[in-house]
């Protein structure tokens, strides 16, 4: 079978059904990039509570704080190789599905510059670990982090999300990280093992990475990228690296800068209320991760039609994100006790301050995933985006030496608060707030006609 036929024949399919939800036509491959990204999603949190509540009661409050801010930095540096090529990456798969060809330079491409960022990223590993008393002390559970964060933002799953095809990728993924889930409670038994937990997630990230890789080289195939093709892959990236990884600038570096002001003990208290906080929020994610590539199809013929899909994506995950933040705030002591166990009754405070994250975090996805980055105003978004994490960093210098694990989570819940606004109040100022009259009648921006609107559907 030539590569060509692959890929021409995954759209088609796409094209020719659709279903029908509250008067939208929404194609089936949306559907299916929706499922996908949510079987993912919840089946790696899934697997990473049961880690959680495993390893915080083994590893105790210093070996878990610890761990925590390994795994956090690591996550840093995921977020480094992985880039913005979730939205530049997929955006361009989703414009030229059709063409095999293109198909083939892209990834090859986008695989090359995460190269080039996997060996930056251990350079300043390397930078890092001999400032940080706590990854000095203890190498071997830092540099399997490291391996960790690396082979996961390797992965090619923004590719099988712009052909919208994730199912099978998704599945195997997760059969990875289960066989890792059930060797962390044979392998991992104390402290001394908290490397053990770390590098069975790395070697699931580096299996579920072959996974996809093969299935990708079946599909177009690959190519030795020009070093001009890796850097034009970068500077596409750049436009988006910073909406794409806005949350995680905030939440997964916070307990990665705790770490330098703070005891052990007071670090794996705010992890823990953390990562059940990140679990919660990032239900969010897949919904607008899996309805960009589409949108960004729409916006192209459009503007109507994007504001149309805005204004009901806002609706929708603004209601679920209040919904969300309630609960957390109520279930947050049940939480603590079920996830965590007895001794970290201290994560409850810092859990509850940041249940005001979701609806924050809902409306930032729906101004910048669903309205601005379809209407090419990366840079604007950019600039906000650059100036709250500015502002993150130095609230954390100020706040954390002083307030710990509550001060963090307080910076973290105002920062998420100012991104938001930023973004609205600059929308607002270009005449195409989606939320007020002045959006539908605003100037083409970028190449984004605002013709006639239709129904949701290619």
């Amino acid at each position: 079978m030539s590569a060509a036929a692959p890929a021409n024949s995954m759209p088609s399919k796409t094209k020719r059904s659709s279903s029908v939800f509250f008067g939208i036509s929404i194609p089936h491959g949306v559907l299916y990039n929706i499922f996908s990204l949510y079987w993912i999603y919840c089946s790696t949190y899934l697997l990473a509570l049961i880690t959680v509540r495993y390893l915080s009661r083994t590893l105790g409050p210093a070996g878990w704080g610890m761990l925590a801010a390994v795994q956090s930095f690591g996550g840093c540096l995921l977020i480094a190789v992985e880039f913005g090529f979730t939205f530049s990456g997929t955006k361009e798969v989703a414009r030229s599905r059709n063409d095999p060809g293109t198909l083939k330079k892209l990834i090859s491409a986008v695989q090359g510059a995460k190269i080039l960022l996997a060996v930056l990223s251990c350079g300043a590993a390397l930078a890092v670990q001999q400032a940080s008393p706590i990854f000095r002390n203890n190498p071997g559970t830092f540099w399997w982090g490291i391996a960790w964060g690396v082979a996961q933002g390797a992965n090619l799953m923004w590719f099988f999300q712009g052909i919208e095809r994730m199912r099978l990728v998704a599945t195997l993924d997760f059969a990875a990280r289960a066989i890792a889930v059930a060797a962390t409670f044979v392998l991992v038994q104390g402290p001394a093992d908290a490397w053990r937990a770390l590098a069975l997630q790395a070697a699931a990230s580096f299996l579920s990475f072959l996974f996809s890789f093969g299935l990708a080289w079946k599909i177009t195939g690959f190519e030795i990228p020009k070093l001009s093709a890796v850097m034009d892959a970068l500077r596409n990236g750049v436009r988006t690296f910073i909406p794409r990884n806005a949350s995680g600038l905030y939440t997964v570096g916070s307990t990665f800068l705790l770490g330098f002001f703070a005891r052990p003990e007071i670090v794996g208290f705010y992890a823990g209320a953390d990562r059940i906080s990140r679990a919660l929020v990032g239900l969010l994610a897949p919904a607008s991760e899996a309805v960009f590539p589409r949108i960004s199809h729409v916006a192209t013929q459009s503007r109507d039609r994007t504001l149309r899909l805005a204004r009901l994506s806002a609706a929708i995950m603004a209601t679920v994100g209040a919904a969300m933040a309630g609960a957390q705030y109520l279930l947050a002591p049940l939480l603590v006790h079920m996830l965590l166990g007895p001794g970290y009754d201290a994560a409850v405070l810092p859990l509850r301050i940041l249940s005001v994250l979701p609806p924050l975090i809902a409306l930032r996805n729906v101004l910048a995933i669903h309205w601005m980055l379809p209407l090419d105003l990366e840079r604007e978004l950019n600039a906000v985006v650059v100036a709250c994490g500015v502002l993150n960093v130095i609230l954390a210098i100020v706040v954390a030496p002083h307030y710990g694990g509550v001060g963090m989570a307080w910076v973290v819940v105002g920062t998420q608060a100012f991104a938001s606004l930023g973004a609205w109040l600059v929308l607002k100022w270009l005449k195409l707030d989606p939320f007020g009259s002045s959006s539908g009648g605003a100037a083409a921006v970028r190449g984004v006609p605002p013709i006639q609107a239709a129904p949701f559907a290619k």
